[in-house]
């Protein structure tokens, strides 16, 4: 028996006219409700994010809130409205997945000629009492309508004393012709934090205190980009309170640790791809592919929490996080 209740039941359409139920918890534990253009996620009655696949060339994570419905990420460009924040890089949505270079399609920038992540199906939207999963089928297809490969992605979100963890698995399978994912800085696991955490901050923030940066080789701030690293976590003024974003690489991803593509203005992104631009090596030494009907694996962590980074902390959840099944 679980130790909660159940609200609702939801049919969701998954394709081909079949329904998926997905089953909606009320009250405490992790609360999961589908909608036509998002899934929302709430932690004990609080929102956390929403996955968010209707109004842009790629499904993303936003908001992206820390106990106490503080905001973490940038809110631009879902929100044009808030005065104080940079337009720059207006691919930069908040939480997401995508790589600037598969096969030669760009899915990293978006515009004209750029490729598109298109979430095809919602596999699954479950609650419960300590976890709940979002999990979906997605198509990469080019500009001219050329699908690429496939994926399928789960965000499973705890509920822990150490505030917001995200489990993020995503499976990519090539079609019927190899896929190449080649070797630049401009991916792949991404964050673009709150304007008032960058490390170097923009006009509006500048009598502000700054952010810092944090790697698990003890590399710190300016120094980190291009790192390899088992985890990054980037932390700075939110509201007046300290605010903390780590993502962790799980020791199973292929070319574990990864690099990281960590920028002063508030991004950060693990990239196991890009080791012509981290490391100066010839073009090309980080492409990785998959042959036809081949699969990739990648997991990462995210911690979301108040407060300042604690190594010991973070390599505690790297442990459990490197236990759990690849």
């Amino acid at each position: 028996m679980f130790p909660w209740s159940w609200r609702r039941c939801v049919a969701l359409p998954v394709g081909a006219g079949v329904l998926l139920w997905a089953a909606v918890a009320s009250g405490a534990g992790v609360e999961v409700s589908p909608k036509a253009d998002r899934v929302t996620v709430m932690v004990d009655g609080e929102l956390v994010t929403e996955l968010r696949f209707a109004d842009g060339p790629k499904p993303y994570w936003y908001p992206l809130l820390a106990p106490g419905g503080v905001a973490v990420t940038r809110h631009f460009p879902m929100r044009k409205d808030v005065e104080d924040e940079e337009k720059d890089h207006p691919h930069h949505r908040s939480l997401w997945f995508s790589h600037g270079d598969v096969n030669g399609a760009d899915f990293w920038a978006e515009g004209a000629g750029r490729g598109r992540i298109v979430q095809e199906k919602i596999l699954e939207a479950q609650g419960g009492a300590e976890s709940g999963v979002v999990r979906t089928a997605n198509r990469w297809e080019t500009a001219q309508g050329e699908v690429l490969l496939t994926d399928e992605t789960a965000m499973r979100v705890h509920r822990r004393p150490e505030g917001r963890l995200l489990d993020y698995r995503i499976t990519l399978k090539a079609g019927a012709k190899a896929v190449v994912f080649g070797d630049t800085k401009e991916g792949t696991m991404a964050v673009r934090l709150a304007e008032s955490m960058r490390l170097k901050p923009n006009a509006h923030h500048a009598k502000d205190p700054v952010g810092s940066i944090l790697q698990s080789t003890g590399i710190r701030d300016g120094a980190t980009w291009g790192k390899r690293a088992a985890w990054t976590a980037y932390s700075g003024p939110v509201e007046g309170k300290t605010m903390t974003v780590a993502i962790i690489d799980h020791p199973a991803n292929p070319r574990y640790p990864t690099w990281w593509h960590v920028r002063d203005y508030g991004l950060f992104a693990a990239n196991p791809f890009g080791v012509h631009d981290f490391e100066r090596k010839p073009a090309g030494t980080g492409n990785l592919e998959l042959k036809p009907g081949e699969s990739v694996t990648f997991r990462y962590r995210i911690l979301i929490q108040r407060g300042a980074p604690e190594s010991g902390a973070l390599e505690k959840l790297g442990a459990e996080f490197g236990r759990s099944e690849p």
